[in-house]
């Protein structure tokens, strides 16, 4: 038992050793591209390795997804190039607007609204095409803060053959079975009751997607219970084959209003005896908080592609040998 706790306590420092000993922050670009999913130009931001441009390896990928209100801008600023310092890992943070990630029941206004697919093939085929991933399961992850927590956890469930690691800050895991309610009662989810503002963004730069109201999708997200179900991680994580499902990382701040569904959702992984990573320390539903343990995450999920690329080339050996 002794041993078992050192060997857990040396893993953990070493995992913030390296954290604490970052190199300077890394740039961040911007890189516009087609999106035929959602029938526009998109924006996403990047963060490349240091050492790539004089390399020619291939490095593992890692999705971070924004919140509701937020854009793809907003990872940057939340220490995310600092921390990406330690690590020979491609950051890609997307913008899907306020749509949840999803691809949406019904349109309205000419709109196409599948951002699913857009993270999903656009985005992915994307950066696969044009930098120099490990494009396969094994070398990529994704996570998100609040709605994107939320989009992190659906998305890794419903693509278990694309993601071997999955994570939520703060995560609004419990949208698909609030707005199940709102469509049993004929009612649209909160968030498009709001009268959204018409105000410019100017650091998003998308043209006609650069206002709360361009950014909120016209129509409807879900227009029965079984398509809610169908995006809800907490009835996901029970359908998705154990041998096939992604690493969870949960973590929420104690002072955070979604605290208790996220103790919910890992109250059920502790009941059906799935792995997982969950942290909870002080802190708010606020940048602050974010900032500070996407750290955490960043190095959880990282040992865990590392751990998986490890696995893979073991088994191509194996199979080559035979």
């Amino acid at each position: 038992m002794r041993r078992s706790f050192f060997v857990s306590l040396w893993q953990i420092c070493v995992i913030f050793v390296g954290v604490s000993a970052a190199a300077d922050k890394l740039p961040v670009a911007t890189i516009e591209h087609d999106a035929p999913s959602v029938g526009r130009k998109m924006k996403f931001n990047l963060v490349l390795p240091a050492g790539y441009d004089n390399s020619t390896s291939r490095y593992p990928v890692l999705y971070l997804l924004h919140g509701l209100t937020s854009n793809y801008t907003a990872w940057a600023y939340m220490n995310v190039p600092e921390v990406a310092a330690n690590y020979q890992l491609i950051i890609v943070m997307p913008d899907v607007g306020n749509s949840w990630y999803v691809n949406w029941a019904e349109n309205a206004a000419g709109q196409k609204n599948d951002w699913e697919s857009y993270i999903i093939q656009d985005l992915i085929g994307y950066v696969d095409s044009h930098y120099r991933t490990i494009a396969t399961r094994a070398g990529r992850g994704i996570n998100g803060l609040s709605m994107g927590g939320y989009g992190a956890m659906t998305l890794g469930l419903r693509h278990p053959d694309l993601f071997c690691t999955i994570g939520s800050h703060s995560g609004a895991l419990a949208f698909a079975e609030r707005t199940a309610e709102s469509v049993a009662k004929g009612e649209q989810p909160e968030f498009l009751r709001r009268e959204w503002s018409k105000d410019l963004n100017p650091k998003i730069q998308i043209a006609g997607f650069s206002t709360p109201a361009e950014r909120t999708p016209q129509g409807k997200i879900f227009l029965t219970r079984e398509q809610c179900d169908a995006h809800d991680p907490f009835k996901l994580v029970l359908e998705v084959d154990r041998a096939q499902l992604p690493y969870i990382y949960v973590d929420c701040g104690t002072d955070d209003g979604l605290i208790t569904s996220n103790q919910r959702f890992c109250q059920l992984l502790l009941k059906n005896n799935i792995p997982f990573t969950y942290g909870q320390s002080r802190g708010g539903h606020v940048p602050p908080y974010w900032a500070r343990e996407v750290a955490q995450s960043i190095a959880v999920q990282h040992l865990v592609i590392e751990r998986a690329l490890a696995q893979a080339a073991k088994s191509e050996k194996t199979a080559a040998g035979n």
